[in-house]
């Protein structure tokens, strides 16, 4: 007999599921330390274009199939002016955010090129800090307008007739703390996005329009109820591993305890949304998020720079922080009505998934759980009911589950998270109350150990392993530390003999073989 399962997932071919949005795959660059100068932007290195951009950082990003790059900040944008990284010559300004001297040689030309190189939409974020509205819609109109006005015929001038057609625009980074510069009241932010959000748009009216906010009440809902007629969402950023002033990452159990806190903020940052009587009209940009902290103590002191190299530690980066940013996505995916960006940050460097040095690049663990999401799951979200045991010691479910559905209907994808630690975790799924059964193609994330990790010279000891789960009666074992990506072919076959999909009706719909069909 199979052992009790700690789980019972069942996912519901009631619906058709639900469509989300590959921009929850999106990514973040900030002018930190060493994300953009010697990381994707390294002129002189033998494995740089004559752009400038390393190819290989290139190539790994394609893996990742990016729709979208956040730039250029974060807390950098708070005191960063456009206009001193477009044009020749350009001198270098003072980083009053992260305190170093910044060139100003990777400014929106060559950002708008890196995204075009590796197949992503560029995403601005602009100077609310000691920038102005005006200098907000100036961006928009060097950026998008076509030709006729001042800042178009200056992007002529430097060297690009064509419009940049950037879609995505941000008003800010987190005005809310006093960390930031610029911070404001949250009566002087709606103020502010609220003006800025009309000058933006009379300037290109498609623009998809974000602004700073978070899971909080006082501060969102003023800002909803002045500007979120302006808005398409509303943008929020979580790290559940604070680590800025000491870096002590936390260990396996502790990260992995942490696991809900994003459905959490999502869920009240709805609410919020609801309050203001916008559901529908405005969703969620979760456009800074990673399990860790990046490490900056204060100072411009040649130590406190120094210090920033912590967060290049390669042994951080373990299967803790892979399986938490698959609780993460799960967490979007399965409110993608709602959640429509997430952008892990950053993606190089410092706590980002690749890992750039002179020589090289390293494939983190979250890399490939970026990589395993982008590309291999369905492009709708079924609903699923799930009933799991909790971790011991973490008070998470030790199974977290998510069931996608493909372009064709016949083909569910099962993301199946297992958190414990050191031991295999029997669970038991079923699919329209129907238990699986059979060998199904999977794919594997794990590695010898729960703190295992990826180096320079360990490069694959946390890597994806094709196999088969072989499910008996709806019972399987899923590996310790793993995310598991299945897929299950429809119609099924079961103990029970072969399930006809065609039977399975859900209101108007019919699921067949062919395809969902409106039954009326």
């Amino acid at each position: 007999m199979p052992a009790d399962p700690a789980a019972v997932i069942d996912v519901s071919l009631a619906r058709p599921g639900v469509a989300y949005s590959r921009n929850l795959f999106g990514h973040f660059i900030e002018h930190f330390h060493r994300q953009v100068y010697g990381g994707l932007y390294d002129p002189g290195s033998p494995l740089s274009n004559e752009r400038g951009f390393r190819e290989d950082v290139i190539e790994a990003m394609r893996e990742l199939r990016p729709s979208v790059v956040r730039w250029p900040g974060g807390c950098f944008v708070s005191s960063y002016h456009w206009r001193d990284g477009v044009g020749h010559p350009r001198r270098p300004h003072y980083d009053k955010a992260w305190r170093v001297t910044d060139p100003n040689t990777f400014g929106t030309h060559e950002f708008v090129a890196w995204c075009e190189a590796i197949g992503a939409a560029p995403y601005i974020c602009t100077n609310a800090g000691t920038g102005t509205a005006e200098e907000m819609s100036d961006w928009v109109e060097y950026c998008n307008l076509a030709q006729g006005s001042h800042w178009s015929a200056l992007r002529t001038d430097n060297g690009h007739p064509a419009p940049f057609a950037v879609p995505f625009w941000s008003i800010g980074n987190e005005n809310y703390g006093d960390w930031e510069m610029g911070a404001k009241t949250p009566q002087e932010w709606a103020n502010l996005v609220r003006e800025s959000a009309k000058m933006m748009r009379r300037v290109d009216e498609s623009i998809v329009l974000l602004t700073a906010a978070r899971a909080d009440l006082e501060w969102t809902l003023p800002l909803l109820l002045a500007a979120g007629r302006y808005l398409n969402m509303v943008s929020i950023h979580g790290y559940w591993d604070s680590l800025a002033d000491v870096n002590q990452p936390s260990a396996y159990l502790t990260a992995i305890s942490r696991s809900l806190d994003p459905q959490r903020e999502i869920q009240h940052t709805i609410d919020i949304i609801g309050a203001a009587a916008l559901t529908g009209q405005v969703g969620i940009a979760f456009d800074e998020w990673n399990l860790r902290g990046w490490h900056h103590p204060w100072g411009n002191s040649d130590a406190a720079v120094r210090a920033r190299d912590a967060n290049d530690d390669n042994t951080t980066y373990t299967m803790a922080d892979a399986l938490f940013s698959a609780s993460f996505l799960n967490a979007c995916l399965r409110r993608g009505d709602v959640v429509k960006m997430a952008n892990i940050a950053p993606s190089i460097n410092a706590r980002g998934p690749l890992f750039v040095h002179p020589e090289g690049i390293v494939r983190r663990s979250t890399f490939h759980v970026m990589a395993m999401y982008a590309n291999q799951l369905g492009e709708r979200v079924l609903e699923t009911h799930a009933a799991a045991s909790d971790l011991e010691a973490a008070s998470v479910p030790v199974i977290d589950s998510l069931a996608t559905i493909d372009s064709t209907n016949t083909r569910v994808t099962l993301s199946l998270i297992n958190r414990e630690p050191n031991s295999a975790v029997p669970c038991e799924v079923r699919i329209a109350g129907h238990p699986v059964d059979g060998s199904h193609q999977a794919t594997i994330l794990d590695g010898p150990g729960a703190d295992t990790y990826n180096d320079i010279d360990r490069p694959s000891t946390i890597t994806p392993r094709r196999s088969k789960l072989d499910f008996r009666s709806g019972h399987v074992a899923l590996p310790p530390h793993s995310l598991t990506i299945c897929d299950i072919d429809l119609p099924l076959h079961h103990t029970e003999g072969d399930i006809d999909a065609g039977r399975i009706l859900s209101g108007d719909w019919q699921l067949s073989t062919t395809g969902w069909h409106k039954t009326s």
